[in-house]
């Protein structure tokens, strides 16, 4: 997808699948749950992905969207500084997330799914800063699970 905001998009998911005659549920599909994660062949392959819901026979579909928002932003800077060593604002992984306050209210992620036969079908789409936002916050929780070898500990 290359635009930097998702709002139409969504707004042409939800007509297109009322125009299918069917429902939409606000839902996320984590990814603990089993799923098959539609392969987009081109711009408008989320239209397959309903259509082929369609043709499952469901009823509604699940649909999720991740909008920015500043709060998001700044605790992803408080985070990335608590990890620097020694500390400073001039990484370029603080640069990046400073960036980010341009998207600051766009929508930067959508997921549509849909059960059937006990597997969760999902289609996702998302935006590069989004894909940039979601590695640093990775890096973030990754840092965070380091865990450091305390040999006094045991004593």
């Amino acid at each position: 997808m290359q635009t930097d905001n998702l709002i139409s998009l969504k707004d042409d998911m939800i007509a297109f699948i009322a125009g299918h005659g069917m429902h939409r549920m606000n839902a996320y599909v984590h990814e603990d749950i089993p799923t098959v994660v539609f392969e987009e062949e081109h711009a408008d392959s989320w239209k397959d992905f309903v259509e082929h819901a369609k043709a499952a026979g469901v009823s509604f579909l699940t649909m999720s969207e991740v909008t920015l928002e500043k709060r998001d932003i700044e605790i992803l800077i408080e985070q990335l500084r608590a990890r620097e060593f020694p500390d400073s604002d001039d990484t370029p992984d603080i640069d990046d997330a400073q960036y980010l306050v341009n998207y600051v209210g766009k929508t930067g992620y959508l997921q549509l799914g849909f059960a059937y036969n006990g597997i969760m079908f999902i289609y996702e789409t998302s935006t590069e800063w989004y894909d940039r936002f979601q590695q640093l916050m990775e890096s973030v929780s990754d840092f965070d699970s380091i865990i450091v070898d305390d040999p006094d500990a045991d004593e």
